[in-house]
Parts: C-alpha cells; structure tokens; sequence
C-alpha cells in the first residue's frame, strides 16, 4: 500500500513512450529503493496514441508506488510537467525524461544535495552532452542562452534543463503559477532559491525519436523570451525612432540637393525597394504585438491548464494534491 507519506516523488512526461518504459523503471525503481524506501512515480501521460498508459497500468498492478495522469489530448510537455507537480506528494519531487537521456543514477547525487539543504537541485549537462546536436543546435542554444541573460528577467544556468529535483515548498511556488504559455526553465529560476547543478552526460536515446523539431525548439525559445521579458515590444521603439530620424535626414538631403542641382527623376527600383522594407518592418511589429496580445487573450479566457480523462495508482486520489487555482485543472 502507498505510505501516506512520500519523500521522493519521480514526474515523467510521456508521450508515446510505450517501448520506452519497461527499460526506465528496470532502471529507476532501484536506484529509488536505494535512496529512499518512501518513493513514487508519476507519469503524465500527454495523449498518447500507442500503448504507454496500458504499460503503465502493467507496472501499477505489480506496484502501486507506481501511478500515472492521463490527459484527455496533447497538451505539451510543459503543461505535462504543471500537472506532474500538481499531483506529485513527496516532499521532494524529481523531473525527468523517459527516454534514458536523464540518467536516473544522477538522481542519487541529487538527493545527496537536498538532504545537504538546497531545495533546488538541477542536472546541468557537460559541453560534450551537446556533441550529438550539431554546430548549427549547438549554436542556437548558446545564443538563446546569452539573449535570455541579457534581456530576460534573469539568467539561466547554461546546460541546465527539466531534470532536476525541486523541494516541497518550491513546488508549491510553481503549483501557484497559473500562466498558460509555460517556459519552465525561466519558472524555475523566477521563483529563487539556492540552487546547485550536478553535471552529467546525456546518454544516447534507447527507444523513439525526439519530439522535438527545430521549429518547435524555436518556438519553445521564443515563448522563453516573451514570457520573461518585454524587450521584443520595445525594441521596436527605438527602431522607429531610428527609421524616423533616417527618414528625416534622408528628406534634408533631397532638400538640399533639389535647392542646389534642381528636381530629379526618382528612381522606380529604390521606390520599390523602399517601400517592401518598411512594410517588412511594420508586419514585423505587428507580429510581435499580435503575440502578446494573443497571450493575454490565452489568459482572460481562464480555461484550464489541462483536462485529466484517467489517473492510475496513487494520483487517482484527487483529494490528496487539491488544485490551489481551479483554474488549472479539469476533469472528465
């Protein structure tokens, strides 16, 4: 029978990662019977099509330490990860990926680190984790990292992701953030407390492929920026101040010129050019306003964060994790 009492809660997003569970937990649960013996697992499971919740339901009939929420459709890893906190008990909860890429061994280093007294521990990956990428990913994720710390509210550890361990009380904090575009990495340091990285090394996937294409990842980053930071809107102060100053000077120039040398045949191709790169600016402008506004329409409307059709072993027990803000949970 789960104890009432939970030290060490696992949440693991999964989304058609029926081939991939039996290998994690051959992994997980000893490394959990090693730490601690009051553990559970809780799997998200964000909509999956194959068979990843009839796996789990497996693995609950032989332990019921071992549960899953299942979402009514996808909503996303991020949502995932707000509903895995929510229905997380232990006094200290780990995040992580079901595809072996986090390690579960490292989670014994990062319950070593919070009996120590950090509340935040996170798994920070070494410069050659990131070989596998290539020099273009690689790149990218330097650069949104260096803009994140130079326009964001704060700064991100470089190589630091969702696999980490997150004590009660700030699990709480995060359980109290209703925002519907989700970029949890910026969550994570927002909220504060003294964190400490362990590094480890990304180890090869076992089963599936990445969810996760260039575009999406360039999604994700821009979410990252225009949730922690109002730079994007006023960047485009200052380049219409500037393209009303060149405007100006270029309008005295002609003047002048007209007054010295007398009227000119205006050229049709630069007339063109003109006006195709100051609609391309005001579009741009447009682009970026239409994204804020689309995220306050997101927030007024109060529609929950994510919708539950089943939960399996310890989460089925609503009662025990209540949802501080209705808003962020519904059932069917």
């Amino acid at each position: 029978m789960t104890p009432s009492i939970v030290e060490l809660s696992v949440v693991i997003p999964v989304y058609n990662e029926a081939a991939g569970i039996g290998p994690l937990c051959a992994r997980l649960v000893p490394v959990l019977e090693r730490i601690t013996p009051s553990w559970e697992i809780v799997f998200v499971d964000d909509g999956s099509a194959d068979d990843t919740l009839a796996v789990v339901k497996t693995y609950n009939a032989r332990d019921p330490r071992i549960g899953a929420v299942s979402f009514s459709r996808n909503f996303g890893k991020e949502i995932a990860i707000a509903a895995g906190l929510d229905h997380a008990r232990g006094e200290a909860v780990v995040i992580m990926d079901a595809d072996l890429q986090h390690p579960p061994e490292a989670i014994e280093t990062f319950v070593a680190r919070w009996r120590e007294g950090y509340p935040m521990v996170y798994g920070q990956r070494t410069r050659t984790s990131r070989d596998d990428e290539g020099p273009i990913r690689r790149g990218f994720a330097r650069l949104f990292y260096r803009l994140f710390a130079r326009f964001g509210e704060m700064a991100l550890p470089e190589g630091a992701g969702d696999f980490r361990l997150i004590d009660r009380k700030a699990v709480e904090v995060l359980r109290s953030l209703g925002e519907r575009a989700r970029f949890s990495k910026g969550l994570y340091a927002w909220i504060g407390f003294p964190s400490v990285g362990v590094p480890f090394m990304v180890e090869e996937r076992r089963h599936g492929a990445s969810k996760w294409s260039f575009g999406k990842l360039f999604r994700f980053a821009f979410d990252g920026i225009t949730s922690f930071s109002t730079v994007p809107l006023r960047v485009w102060t200052y380049i219409g101040g500037f393209i009303s100053l060149l405007a100006l000077a270029t309008a005295l120039f002609f003047l002048v010129r007209t007054l010295i040398y007398g009227p000119d045949v205006p050229g049709y191709a630069s007339l063109i050019v003109s006006v195709m790169f100051f609609s391309g600016i005001q579009l741009m402008s447009l682009g970026i306003l239409g994204e804020y506004i689309g995220r306050i329409f997101a927030e007024v409307k109060r529609r929950p964060l994510y919708v539950v059709a089943d939960r399996i072993g310890a989460a089925a027990d609503a009662s025990r994790a209540p949802v501080r803000d209705d808003r962020r949970l519904a059932r069917v």
